[in-house]
């Protein structure tokens, strides 16, 4: 029987709070730092699943689903939701927490994927996961979908990657 791991071993958090210089022009969280910290802690759940050095091999998707203010706390958290043979599916979901009110709000959920590593930086079979928590089964049933639409999405991208041109418009 192949190795297993439940969800929980994968699941961990980070809170931090939102600072003048973590602002875009619109005085909300800047997206791309908000998307660092996605990673970040998505690589941190895939090492945690499969005790590997892990590499990033598609972000998903990240939804922006409320904006991030300066008087709120932001915590992620995120863990294995589904596993192929060398990749795993992780699920970040962000929450904040306005400091001066206690109301907290979904901001944003990311899908990632990330593939693990042997010593010689080779792909190499992972644990597969068992969800136990509503979430996580509910996230487990419905990653076959999603990773179909990743295949679906990973093969488009290499026939445009056929037609696209590496030089610059001012060579």
């Amino acid at each position: 029987m192949p190795e297993q791991r439940y969800t929980k071993v994968s699941r961990c958090y980070k809170t931090f709070r939102v600072f003048p210089t973590d602002v875009n022009n619109h005085n909300t969280l800047f997206g791309g730092k908000l998307m660092a910290y996605i990673d970040d802690i998505a690589s941190i759940a895939a090492a945690k699943h499969c005790r590997r050095s892990v590499v990033t091999a598609s972000t998903d998707s990240v939804d922006f689903l409320h904006p991030i203010h300066m008087t709120d706390s932001v915590t992620l958290e995120s863990f294995v939701t589904w596993t192929g043979r060398t990749s795993m599916e992780v699920f970040v979901k962000v929450v904040t927490e306005d400091l001066l009110t206690g109301e907290r709000k979904i901001a944003a959920t990311s899908f990632l994927t990330f593939v693990a590593l042997d010593d010689n930086m080779k792909p190499v079979d992972v644990p597969k996961v068992v969800p136990e928590t509503e979430e996580e089964i509910r996230l487990h049933e419905t990653a076959v979908v999603r990773a179909e639409m990743r295949r679906r999405r990973r093969e488009e991208s290499r026939k445009f990657a056929d037609v696209l041109t590496t030089t610059y418009s001012w060579e």
